[in-house]
């Protein structure tokens, strides 16, 4: 196992290259239909081998409380400013609700205290970031699966898709992930980190906690989550608005 490539060190590095050669002005290389496959079928072969390797239920670390990081820091939006998202603030998200729709069976709209009402799965873990800084949080908050299963998800849905309150670039943030990581037991929506209430910082009211994918899929200010068939057609068509923006890999896995 030591001759294994560290994941977190081989998405990071192709990630924040890539992000660099953008940010240079290197888009003629990553605008090539070739680099783009090569990118394509490298991150093709990757989910396949992870998936086909660990399985679908294999477990990331978790941690003991000690080994929490002092600060866990925000990236990224640490302020939504949609006057949607404000006026939730202001009303101390009395008002807000989770949005499940699309291939379900009975559509839902889950008041923050009904979220809490749902059985609570609490773990340690840490969270990778792209950019190569790591943080290790206890967070809180109900399966992913168990609102899923509440919705009646159709067996055509294949993607669940995670829509934000936050805008980059003038864009909506967005993610998705499969349902293998969405049944996993460590995929939560968490409401609570380190024991307190979510801070807007790090995503308030709820944020996806997928604990096997690095951290730009862990997608904060979620206000609908859409079961669909495809990701065709759904803003830039990748799954999601690094991958959309920036050529960052749908599947992160470490």
């Amino acid at each position: 196992m030591s001759a294994l490539i560290d994941r977190r060190r081989l998405i990071g590095g192709i990630g924040a290259g890539a992000g660099g050669m953008l940010l240079a002005g290197c888009d003629k290389l990553y605008s090539q239909p070739t680099f783009q496959k090569m990118l394509r079928d490298a991150e093709g072969l990757h989910y396949r081998s992870q998936r086909l390797i660990s399985g679908g239920q294999s477990l990331a670390r978790e941690y003991g409380a000690a080994d929490r990081s002092p600060v866990f820091r925000s990236n990224g939006t640490a302020m939504p400013m949609t006057s949607e998202y404000q006026t939730h603030l202001k009303a101390k998200f009395a008002d807000w609700r989770l949005i499940v729709d699309g291939l379900v069976t009975r559509p839902l709209a889950i008041s923050l205290p009904q979220l809490m009402t749902l059985p609570v799965r609490t773990q340690i873990t840490r969270h990778d970031c792209v950019e190569g800084w790591s943080a290790i949080g206890k967070w809180a908050g109900p399966n992913l699966s168990t609102i899923l299963q509440q919705a009646g998800l159709s067996s055509r849905a294949r993607f669940i898709v995670f829509h934000c309150a936050d805008m980059i670039g003038g864009h909506p943030y967005y993610e998705s992930i499969d349902l293998v990581d969405a049944f996993h037991p460590q995929t939560i929506m968490a409401w609570r980190l380190n024991d307190i209430m979510l801070p807007v910082a790090n995503g308030a009211p709820v944020r996806l906690r997928v604990e096997r994918q690095l951290g730009y899929k862990h997608a904060k200010y979620v206000m609908r989550i859409e079961a669909r068939d495809t990701l065709a057609g759904l803003y830039g068509g990748k799954g999601g608005l690094w991958e959309d923006q920036t050529g960052y890999a749908w599947y992160a896995g470490i």
